[in-house]
């Protein structure tokens, strides 16, 4: 194990089986350094990353890992004290490895995005912040990630691979510019076939002038905004749903993150302390409770829902059923009596 003073995550060591027979890269570690919010950098910020890179290390960089952090491939246990010595001074960070929090991760949300249902920029930032002892000082079972995504086209697949998922919906009606839905029809569109056919409850009517669609069976797959983006728009009234649990298929199968809070207002005035408070629950079970290498979606599944969500105090919702139990008779055992006959 390698790492700097202080840190006992950010970097990894990597060592050559034949050190003899190869010298130069007989030590070889990487170094995860913490990104900016979605991943936006000034040319100087990135020729100061590559210079202090070329000096203390082999020059090779990924851009980005799988987590989000700026990715340097290659240096010697001699030269990693000095790399983050260089890197603090610049305004640099090193990023989460090892069983931590994971380096937060958001899509490039209000600053590119019209789509964007709350600033997932501000939250990032904001959540990387008060959890530093976590994100540098690994003491969970196994690893926790964020990822912020700021509509349900979810560009940071956070639903896919992130134990919590800040995904922005809307609780209202969709925005409809009626005429704007005209002019796709005119240019080509068959809204029928491509936008109402193809809706997932079919919630949506188009009658050559009017498009109708009743929101209380909507389920934000944005795939009629993404088609007409100049007719149609999220809600007025934006914030998250947050999900738990995903992650990808390593000691077990892949998960996807389950709804836990359906509607989560975003308020950087709040100080996102509804989300941080949720997240202090799921640490302190799980950090007792799991094993290791067990992400917090397994450890839900071996505990179950109900009991997982009795101990973090989370009352349940309708939302978080994935789907309708598929054995009607789950509750059979307790309907037989002794002489094994079913009783009435």
């Amino acid at each position: 194990l390698v790492g700097v003073m202080g840190y006992g995550g950010g970097v990894i060591g990597r060592y050559s089986d034949l050190a003899d027979e190869f010298p130069a890269v007989a030590e070889f570690h990487t170094h995860r350094v913490n990104q900016p919010s979605g991943w936006f950098y000034t040319s100087d910020a990135l020729r100061t990353l590559c210079d202090i890179w070329d000096r203390h290390g082999s020059g090779l960089t990924n851009m980005h890992g799988s987590t989000g952090d700026i990715v340097f491939l290659g240096s010697t246990t001699e030269a990693i004290e000095p790399l983050f010595a260089e890197l603090t001074k610049a305004g640099w960070d090193l990023g989460g490895s090892g069983s931590n929090m994971r380096t937060p991760s958001c899509c490039v949300g209000p600053a590119r995005c019209e789509w964007a249902c709350y600033d997932t920029l501000d939250a990032c930032y904001n959540i990387t912040q008060p959890f530093q002892d976590e994100l540098h000082r690994p003491f969970f079972p196994y690893k926790y990630k964020f990822k912020f995504a700021g509509c349900p086209n979810d560009c940071v697949a956070s639903i896919a691979r992130s134990d919590c998922s800040v995904i922005g919906v809307w609780k209202d009606d969709i925005q409809v510019n009626q005429e704007r839905v005209k002019e796709y029809e005119k240019a080509g569109t068959d809204i029928n076939a491509e936008a109402c056919n193809l809706c997932p409850t079919r919630c949506m009517e188009w009658d050559g002038t009017t498009l109708d669609i009743d929101n209380s069976n909507c389920v934000k797959c944005m795939h009629c905004i993404n088609l007409m983006p100049k007719a149609l728009k999220p809600g007025k009234e934006r914030g998250a749903t947050i999900l738990i649990g995903s992650k990808a298929p390593i000691v077990g199968g892949a998960l996807l993150s389950s709804v836990f809070v359906p509607f989560l207002e975003m308020d950087p005035e709040s100080d996102y302390e509804d989300l941080k408070e949720l997240t202090e629950a799921i640490w302190d079970l799980w950090g007792e409770h799991g094993k290791a290498r067990e992400r917090t979606g397994e450890f839900i599944q071996r505990v179950g829902l109900s009991n997982f969500l009795e101990e973090i105090g989370l009352d349940p919702v309708p939302e978080m059923v994935m789907h309708p139990r598929t054995n009607p008779y789950i509750f059979l055992d307790d309907e037989i009596s002794e002489d094994g006959l079913i009783e009435e």
